[in-house]
């Protein structure tokens, strides 16, 4: 069986291209401009924020994002291996109280704050901060954080570092169809995180996925439509 489609319970949300307005100032992390296409109606409280360099799209009811979108290429990875990492995770204050998750949610609760778009991603020790936003976390068991996953950051790095101009990427969390959940908040854990790659400069797209437990083993990136056949989501609406 597949597993669930992303957020389906809930009935998703709304259309992507409505929420192109509220990305204005950060359009330069998706591909052709252009947020995800994410159907039905507007159930889980979502709100569009821009950081220096990604956008996340949060979700008030799950207390984490749907997705988070970045823009790669070889001159910001190599200005981001300058930073210094700050650790200093902050609960985001641009959020409702009652939607945004706490650094008391995550204390602890087992599982580590994982970042979608990681800190070692950042080309400014500004940006490089911002990424420690819980905006950008979901509960993530440590071993799979620190090893499997970051090894797939690892990975898209190194391909956007070889990659002829600029590489999207977009990251997400995965639920099962009653997520269990951490701290006062009731913090959803997702089941599986995925990762999408698209270079338009060869107009290859493909996605890792990842089951959130600390057993699991990094296997052969999926397909694109296979991506899009597990989460109901088009990520890459003007995608050629």
């Amino acid at each position: 069986m597949l597993p669930i489609r992303l957020f389906a319970l809930l009935a998703l949300l709304l259309c992507g291209t409505a929420w192109a307005g509220e990305f204005d100032s950060c359009k330069n992390e998706f591909a052709h401009g252009i947020p995800p296409l994410v159907p039905h109606e507007e159930t889980l409280e979502p709100r569009a924020l821009c950081f220096d360099e990604f956008a996340v799209l949060h979700s008030g009811i799950s207390h984490t994002p749907v997705y988070v979108a970045e823009r790669l290429n070889s001159r910001l990875l190599l200005d981001a291996r300058y930073n210094h990492r700050t650790n200093r995770f902050f609960a985001d204050a641009r959020l409702p109280r009652s939607e945004r998750a706490e650094l008391y949610d995550y204390r602890g609760s087992g599982f580590d704050r994982g970042h979608m778009a990681p800190a070692g991603d950042m080309a400014t020790e500004e940006a490089m901060a911002q990424s420690f936003s819980l905006a950008n976390m979901v509960p993530q068991t440590p071993v799979n954080n620190r090893r499997a996953w970051a090894s797939i950051e690892k990975a898209t790095r190194h391909y956007a570092m070889r990659a002829a101009g600029d590489v999207y990427v977009i990251t997400g969390p995965v639920f099962d169809t009653a997520p269990p959940t951490i701290g006062i908040d009731h913090v959803w854990v997702p089941q599986h995180l995925f990762k999408l790659v698209y270079d338009p400069t060869t107009h290859r797209a493909w996605a890792h996925w990842l089951d959130n437990t600390d057993g699991a083993r990094v296997g052969k990136p999926i397909s694109y439509d296979e991506l899009v056949k597990r989460t109901g989501i088009d990520f890459l609406p003007d995608r050629s």
